[in-house]
């Protein structure tokens, strides 16, 4: 029934294939990544030999980053089971293979195109997918259900943004739904949006964010430290995961707060890696002594901006932090996640586009553990603030600190609702 809807979506996505591809190797100019491997994307993948494999697919790195709580506790209880893990950026990628080495499978996912899709899992074998927070494809998941291969979403989220898009194409959208196998949504919320779409509520569960069950390495927070005490014990702000033109807002901000704190340390770390040498340029033009962490430098008393331009490296510069401004939040992007440094106490600022963690921010700002602002301008009253009322930021750290272990769960009531899909 209505199957002539995903086959026309089929038809258009294979027709739009070249401009993929060539977007691909064009995205490849300044990331080298996206052209590593770039077969893997229609299918042509290793065979995995011995146990079936859980296929988890976390489409970059914040999913990659969230699953892997989850990843780690299923390799000690189930060490007979391999794991794949497919990921659709280069980030994804080295987050997995920095984090994880060779415990796990690593594979590019493939297009949501069926002549891929089959012949990935006639390759790989999966006892069952899971996917990660909100990358449901119809072919997928179609595909899937049709080779019978459980299908779970965990650490399911839906803005009220995604949900209008999703109802634009309602008779795919429920019609893929229906063939999930289980959806672990992040809260009462989602649950709702996606009852809304379609998802028949009895294979719905409300488990929490696994965002909030991760542990920290001990190196990262040494890592913190020595920042810290090379720039000269400064106060030091974040601007973690940013995107394009809010780098040059963040520095043009920063010119007012200079003025008035001379001795501010600022961090930049861009969301992706192939935006860190034009990004790099624009620190120059502010501080001529500006540093970044690619050279093996660390920032000294001199060093006004320093570019975070590594990977898997953020919680540790979070560590040397007093104050984290939250990169995708000040333009159309959604936010990034605030969980990690309100886990170390660190507070958070959080720009007027946060419909990504639309109920973490809610709930982190309503108990006093988060900033919410509209603009950068704001942004600069609020870090004056918060250096002339130490008080202020210790109380903002600590009220997110408590909120973010209070928050912790979550991976055991995941554990405990896919446990049974994985014999």
């Amino acid at each position: 029934m209505h199957e002539w809807r995903r086959w026309l979506y089929s038809l258009i996505f294979f027709m739009a294939l070249p401009v993929i591809l060539l977007r691909l190797y064009w995205r490849g100019r300044n990331a080298a990544g996206y052209r590593e491997r770039w077969w893997q994307r229609l299918g042509y993948v290793p065979a995995l030999t011995g146990n079936p494999p859980l296929w988890i697919h976390a489409v970059s790195v914040g999913e990659a980053v969230a699953i892997i709580p989850l990843v780690e506790r299923l390799l000690v209880e189930r060490p007979d089971m391999p794991i794949l893990i497919t990921t659709m950026t280069p980030t994804g990628a080295s987050r997995v293979s920095a984090h994880f080495g060779s415990s796990v499978h690593h594979i590019y996912c493939p297009y949501d195109l069926p002549f891929a899709l089959n012949r990935f899992l006639s390759r790989i074998k999966p006892r069952a997918c899971m996917i990660v927070e909100t990358e449901l494809w119809p072919n997928m998941i179609h595909t899937c259900h049709q080779k019978n291969v459980p299908v779970m979403v965990v650490n399911a989220r839906l803005s009220e943004r995604s949900l209008k898009g999703y109802q634009k194409i309602e008779c795919l959208t429920a019609q893929m739904l229906s063939k999930l196998t289980l959806l672990i949504a992040q809260g009462e919320a989602d649950a709702k949006r996606f009852a809304a779409l379609g998802m028949p509520s009895d294979r719905v569960r409300i488990s929490g964010s696994i965002k909030f069950d991760f542990s920290i390495d001990d190196s990262l927070l040494a890592q913190g430290h020595a920042v810290r005490t090379r720039a000269g014990e400064r106060f030091t702000v974040v601007l973690a995961s940013s995107h394009s033109d809010e780098e040059q807002q963040c520095l043009t901000m920063m010119q007012s707060v200079w003025q008035r704190y001379p001795d501010l340390l600022l961090i930049i770390v861009p969301r992706h890696p192939e935006r860190f040498d034009s990004v790099w340029d624009q620190c120059l033009k502010v501080d001529p002594q500006a540093k970044r962490r690619s050279e093996g430098v660390l920032p000294d008393k001199r060093t006004r901006v320093y570019l975070g331009d590594s990977m898997g490296e953020l919680m540790g510069l979070y560590a040397a932090a007093d104050l984290v401004v939250m990169g995708g939040s000040f333009v159309d992007v959604g936010g990034h996640n605030p969980v990690e440094p309100a886990a170390l106490g660190t507070p958070v600022i959080m720009g007027p586009y946060h419909h990504n963690f639309a109920a973490i921010s809610a709930a982190m700002a309503e108990k006093g553990g988060m900033l919410l602002v509209n603009s950068f301008e704001q942004t600069a009253a609020c870090i004056n603030q918060l250096i002339e009322v130490p008080q202020k930021r210790q109380q903002l750290g600590s009220i997110a600190k408590a909120y973010a272990d209070s928050q912790r769960g979550a991976l055991d009531r995941v554990y405990h609702e896919v446990t049974p899909y994985l014999f």
